[in-house]
């Protein structure tokens, strides 16, 4: 059974700081790309970054420049750093590991940005 359990989600004020972390467990192997999305209410979920096992990376418009998006093969891990958050950036975040067969998601983390 795989598992991916994210962690770093929380409250935090506009321009602040958040580390998103996402650890795959279980029988996964050769994990393709992994990615953190995002969904807010109302909203569908949107890609915020990804990173294949090559180490290349794609980031949604509103998010580059401010996340940054890396991988530890080793520790089966995903971090998604992100800086100068604002409200817009209050969502769920939801790690996602794709093997060759497979797909997985995680249950999410809540970033909120406020005042």
């Amino acid at each position: 059974q795989v598992q991916l359990v994210e962690s770093g989600g929380g409250l935090v004020q506009p321009g602040g700081s958040l580390r998103l972390s996402c650890s795959a467990s279980g029988s996964i192997f050769s994990i393709d790309t992994m990615g953190w999305y995002r969904q807010a209410p109302g909203n569908q979920r949107e890609l915020v970054a990804r990173i294949n096992s090559g180490g290349d990376t794609n980031y949604a418009d509103s998010v580059k420049g401010r996340f940054t998006i890396r991988r530890d093969n080793a520790k089966k891990s995903a971090y998604l750093q992100m800086n100068s958050l604002n409200a817009a950036d209050t969502a769920g975040y939801y790690c996602r590991v794709k093997t060759a067969r497979y797909l997985y998601w995680g249950q999410g983390t809540q970033g909120t940005v406020s005042s």
